[in-house]
Formats: C-alpha cells, structure tokens, sequence
C-alpha cells in the first residue's frame, strides 16, 4: 500500500523562538512535515524556489519588514508559486492587517493565540484550498469583509505607480528620497501626489496614507 505524501509546510517568521515553535507543533503530527524555516522574504522565496514538490503551504508570519514585508511576500508567492499555498500567520493582528492579507493573495488567515488542535486543522484546510479564519473574533469578519472592499476600491482608483508612490510615502520619506528609491524625478512624485489627493478626495499626505492605511494599502506599523 502507498503512504499518503504528508502536507508539507514552510514556515515563515522573523523570529528564531516562533519558527522553533511551530515547527515543533507541526512535526508532531503524522501527517505533517515542516520543509523549511525562513526568517526573512529572500530566504523564504529560496525556499518555495527550492521545494518543487504538491502539497506545500507556505505560513507567512505577518511580522516581517523592511524593503519586503510580509504582505508583498504574500503576492509574490501568490504571482511566482500559483500552485503554492500561502496562510497568514500573526498574534496580533487587527481585522485590517487580516483583510490585506487575504487581498494579496492568501487562502486564509490563523491566530498564533489559536487552540493548537484548531491551528492544525485549520492549517490542513487552508492547504486543501479553503478559506479559513482561526483565531479572530466572530465580531471581526464583517470589518474584514469592509477591509477587503475598501481596498478594492482604492486599487481601481490609483494606478500602480501611483500605489507604490504612496506605499514608500508611508514610510515618511521626503518627495525627493521617494524619487531617489522609485528611480524617477522628484517634480514626478510630486505630481503624482497631486493626482493621488485628488482621486482620494484629500488636502495632504498625512490624510492620504490614512485613506490608503485603512483600507490596508498601506503598512503603519506590522503586527508580530
């Protein structure tokens, strides 16, 4: 009789304790096995890269950051990996950190505060395909559902260019430094800013990154 090829998992956090952690719980189960660790987006994309194998779920913790964040990792492997599952993982997550993450491409998110039993389980669903929520609170999926839309509606209404203008806006660079970082002229931030306030309905940055934050567009601090 051929054993069934266990789940495979590549799990994703910036922190040695966490990744130790889950690894453990997973590998305790029979019909789990833990593929890799990563605690950055380069290593984890290596690792979906070096596994070529069905049934592989990547578990993104949503506390990575920096040039990548754990949301961009999250579409590149939805864009690269097709085939890959990808959950996102956090402990303190708010329903507008959850809903960006299912907008970029995850097939569902889980608490780390989570029961372990109901961890797993929802781990194998979400590799099955499913949609799944464990963790948050019952209270939470309408303002998740509202994320998603809000989110809808600001990427149809700004072009890419102007998303990623306003993205590395967030992180409180002058006009010049976004144009430095971008590779285009500062009057083209500029006017690109011009643009953006006027789609958004707004008078200034501050104003116009708290659009694009709440509809999860944009990252104001990263939940662990």
């Amino acid at each position: 009789m051929v054993s069934k090829r266990r789940l495979g998992v590549i799990v994703v956090d910036p922190l040695p304790v966490v990744r130790a952690g889950l690894s453990l719980l997973i590998e305790d189960r029979p019909d789990m096995e833990v593929l890799a660790e990563a605690g950055s987006t380069t290593e984890a994309l290596e690792a979906v890269r070096r596994i070529r194998r069905d049934g592989v779920v990547v578990l993104v913790g949503l506390g990575l950051d920096g040039e990548h964040d754990s949301f961009w990792l999250i579409r590149t492997i939805r864009d690269r990996f097709p085939g890959v599952g990808v959950l996102g993982c956090g402990a303190n997550a708010d329903p507008l950190s959850i809903s960006r993450a299912l907008f970029m491409g995850a097939d569902g998110f889980l608490d780390k505060s989570s029961d372990p039993v109901e961890f797993l389980q929802s781990l194998r669903r979400g590799a099955a395909g499913e949609m799944v929520l464990a963790g948050p609170p019952t209270e939470w999926v309408g303002a998740i559902a509202d994320g998603l839309e809000r989110r809808q509606m600001v990427e149809t209404t700004l072009t890419h260019r102007e998303r990623q203008v306003l993205e590395v806006a967030a992180e409180g660079l002058t006009a010049r430094q976004i144009a430095s970082r971008l590779g285009v002229r500062e009057r083209t931030v500029t006017t690109h800013l011009g643009r953006i306030y006027m789609k958004l309905g707004v008078g200034t940055r501050v104003a116009a990154i708290r659009v694009a934050a709440s509809a999860g567009l944009v990252s104001v601090g990263t939940p662990e």
